[in-house]
Formats: C-alpha cells, sequence, structure tokens
C-alpha cells in the first residue's frame, strides 16, 4: 500500500470530508445540559452511522448517561484503540459568540481559513481527523491498515461519570497494543507534539466558621475572630518565599527531568515573556529554581481559584462575615498521592484555626499524574511521521492539564495512550467563538495517516 495515494485521496476529499465535519457540528450535543440529552444521543447515532459507512461494524452502547460508541474492524499488525469525545461545552455566554455557535461555517480570518462553531476543536473537529485518514486509506485500498477499536464518548465536557464503569465492564473487548488520543494541542501553535506527561488534579473547598451570624464591625471589631482573616492567614501560609508549596510531604513522588526530556525541552525555545504577555504579566510566579516549561509541565501547584466571605454587593457594609470560604485546586506529577495530599492539606487547615473557629471541607474529585513511556516503538514511529508532515519536528512535551482517560487506560487496560493533537492555542475552546484552523484539520488528517503506515510498515 502507498502512503502517498492516501494523502492524496486526503487532499481531494478535504472539501467533503469538511461538509461531513460541519454536520456533526450542527448537533448540540451538550452533555452537562439534561435539557440537550436527545441531542447527544443524535451526535452518538451520527457517528454510528458515519463509521458504517466506511466499513466499521459500530453500535450505540447504553450508559446510565449519554451513550459510547464503539466500533471494530480487523486487520493484521498491532491492534491501536481511538479514543476521542463528541460532548460539547455549553456555549455561554450566548451574546459573546459572532455567530450561532451551532450553525457552524468556514470563516477567512487573518490568520487563514478556520472552521467556526461550538465542539470545531473541542473535540469533534479532532476526533474526525482519525475518522477521515481511516476513510482515506479505505477508500484507496478497501481496508485499514491494521485492527482498529474506535471508543468514544459522549460525557466528557461532564466529568466523565460513566467512562470508568463502562471501560471496566467492558475491558477484555477494548484492551489493544496503543490507545490514541486526539484531544490535545501543537506546542506554541506550530510544533507537532506528542504528550507524555500530564498533570493530575486535587480539588478541595474549604469554608471557615466563627460566629452564629454577620456582626457589626464597630461593636465587635477587634474582640471577634474574623473568618476572612483567618482564611487569609491559612491561604498565605500555603507557599514560601521561593514558591515551594509548604503542605507536608507535598513533594513526594515528584521526579526531576531526565536530562534526555530537559534538552528536548530546551529545544523548543519556549518564550514565556510572550506567553505571559498575551494575558499582560511578565513575571514567572512559581517555584523560582525551575524553568517556566517545567513548571508548567512537570511541577505540581497549589493555586487557589476563588474566595467567598462578606458583604460583597455595591456599596459598603461593615460587616464581620460569620463565614468565608476557598476552593483551592493542586496539580499533581509523577507518583504524588492526591489523598495523602488532601490528609495533609486538612490538617494544616486544622493547626491554622484560632480559637471560636471550625472548619468544613469539601472535596471535588482527585487524580494523580499520568506519565507515559515512550519506550512503546510507536512514539518514535508516530514523531518520525509527524515531522515529515509538518515544518517543525515534532517533540516530546507535557501538558499542565489533566485527561484522566489517558492514566485509565493504563491502569485499567493495561494499555499505554499516545496523545497526539492540532488544537492552537487561539482556539477559544470552551469560550465563544471557538474555531479549528483549517490547516490543522488538513493536516491532522494526514498526520493520522502518516502514523498508522509508520506503524504498520513491514
Amino acid at each position: 500500500m502507498s502512503l502517498d495515494n492516501v494523502l492524496a485521496r486526503i487532499d481531494a476529499d478535504l472539501p467533503a470530508a469538511t461538509e461531513r465535519l460541519l454536520d456533526l457540528l450542527r448537533i448540540p450535543s451538550i452533555s452537562t445540559d439534561p435539557a440537550y440529552k436527545k441531542e447527544c444521543e443524535a451526535a452518538a447515532d451520527w457517528l454510528v452511522k458515519d463509521l458504517n459507512s466506511i466499513g466499521v461494524p459500530a453500535e450505540k452502547r447504553v450508559t446510565p448517561g449519554h451513550p459510547m460508541v464503539v466500533g471494530h474492524i480487523n486487520g493484521d499488525g498491532p491492534h491501536v484503540l481511538f479514543y476521542g469525545h463528541y460532548d460539547v461545552q455549553p456555549v455561554d455566554p450566548l451574546d459573546l459568540w459572532d455567530a450561532a455557535p451551532f450553525e457552524p461555517a468556514l470563516e477567512e480570518t487573518a490568520g487563514g481559513m478556520v472552521i467556526r462553531g461550538r465542539g470545531s476543536s473541542d473535540d469533534k473537529g479532532q476526533l474526525m481527523t482519525f475518522v477521515e485518514a481511516c476513510r482515506a486509506w479505505k477508500a484507496e485500498y478497501g481496508t485499514l491498515p491494521c485492527k482498529i477499536t474506535f471508543f468514544f464518548e459522549g460525557e466528557e465536557e461532564s466529568g466523565s461519570p460513566s467512562l470508568v464503569p463502562f471501560m471496566q465492564e467492558n475491558a477484555a473487548e477494548l484492551k489493544s497494543d496503543i490507545a490514541l488520543i486526539c484531544d490535545t494541542g501543537l506546542f506554541q501553535s506550530k510544533t507537532p507534539a506528542i504528550i507524555t506527561t500530564l498533570r493530575g488534579l486535587l480539588g478541595e473547598e474549604i469554608t471557615i466558621h466563627a460566629a452564629d451570624k454577620d456582626l457589626h464591625s464597630g461593636m465587635f471589631g477587634g474582640v471577634a475572630q474574623n473568618p476572612i482573616r483567618v482564611l487569609s492567614k491559612i491561604i498565605a501560609g500555603l507557599h514560601d518565599e521561593t514558591g515551594r508549596v509548604t503542605v507536608k510531604d507535598f513533594y513526594d513522588g515528584v521526579p526531576d527531568l531526565t536530562p534526555e526530556v530537559a534538552a528536548q525541552w530546551d529545544a523548543l525555545n519556549f518564550d514565556h515573556a510572550a506567553f505571559l504577555g498575551d494575558v499582560n504579566l511578565s513575571a514567572p510566579a512559581g517555584e523560582q529554581d525551575h524553568t517556566p516549561l517545567e513548571m508548567i509541565w512537570a511541577r505540581p501547584t497549589c493555586e487557589v481559584n476563588g474566595i467567598i466571605g462578606g458583604y460583597t454587593g455595591k456599596g459598603f457594609k461593615t460587616v464581620l462575615p460569620a463565614q468565608a470560604s476557598a476552593k483551592l485546586s493542586f496539580r499533581l506529577v509523577g507518583t504524588q498521592d492526591p489523598l495523602k495530599i488532601r490528609e495533609n492539606f486538612r490538617a494544616y487547615v486544622q493547626s491554622m484555626l484560632p480559637e471560636d473557629c471550625t472548619v468544613d471541607f469539601t472535596s471535588h474529585g482527585a487524580s494523580g499524574g499520568s506519565s507515559m513511556s515512550t519506550a512503546h516503538p510507536a512514539f518514535e514511529q508516530a514523531r518520525g511521521a509527524l515531522s515529515e508532515e509538518w515544518p517543525d519536528a515534532a517533540a516530546f512535551a507535557g501538558c499542565g492539564g489533566s485527561i484522566p482517560i489517558a492514566g485509565h487506560f493504563k491502569e485499567i487496560l493495561g494499555t499505554e495512550a499516545m496523545l497526539i493533537g492540532f488544537a492552537k492555542d487561539d482556539d477559544q475552546i470552551h469560550s465563544p467563538n471557538e474555531k479549528y484552523d483549517l490547516e490543522s484539520f488538513h493536516k491532522g488528517i494526514r498526520s493520522w495517516a502518516r502514523i498508522l503506515d509508520a506503524m504498520t510498515r513491514k
């Protein structure tokens, strides 16, 4: 089989592939809102029909939430599983969209042609890059280059409550030699990246209580405990003067970068001044003995995401509040234990409480970081294939965010996951006016064709 023929087929079919994506984008599959349950079903049905059209026996599988789509096709060589999600984020605030979010269209911009609409980048456009690569292989040769399992979920944007039980119940069916995930992006919008490290996430909410009601600051100020002052002291103590987190044993399980990875990251020439300048900042604020790229990809964090307490309306009200609360998130790496960190964080908060104050804790999830082993031959095969397609050579990279499915593949199925995506930094995922560059869609399809060829070449 000639890869050149498949690539030529992809180029010729791009207009039709784009129309298929626009058709899928018209379905408002918002998973977090029960009002869109039928639309999520419709998106799953659309994908089943589309996979069937290229000869992949696929079906919609019922879950307690939105359905999974699973399809299998046999072939020689390795068994590849491709994962994506068909659900999308809500569109609020609607008034900030320049056009209807579920009336997608091609749009000419200063940076080139883009596909505009909710889900275009996250994740329908990315999902369809792989499907379209397979369509081209099938159209050209009547078969696919290897055994492939297609696995699409409809709850990624709402926490994936059905995912782990489904994977556990169907582990034998879903097990493969390598899992492919297309839900990431290009490094600095130009360099193809294979994500090998992901940070985990621990969410905690604390509420400090003092008096049984809000108090007049003139009558009680100075003599009564103020929960906001107590909370402020707790938060201020979470970092030392160098930016390190002070929670006991917090850095247990945090690995050092290998010299090889450090050299590869240095070669990316990350412009942290431009990165921060884009959001009107200038100075890196994290651990001062690490590079900015390490801070984002390879170091754990503790951040305050919100503070509530006292009177916050218009005007002025002189009260000592009865309570004050904060929401905090910890991004975790390596083998950091989120449950141990939660325990030690709560012990720290308890130790900071003065007399007359109590605290309530609320958990908002806990997951560890993920590291993918690049010893699997598919990683170097994919890196070479991506480097053939894009002007910049592909790199193994980290990701500051959390994509739990990668860890689930390893923990539940014993399968390494390879994360490759073609989104750009300005795609505005989760925001109004989401877009996906037509170049990302086109070269993404070609990239997957090259990767499948490299993984199956004899």
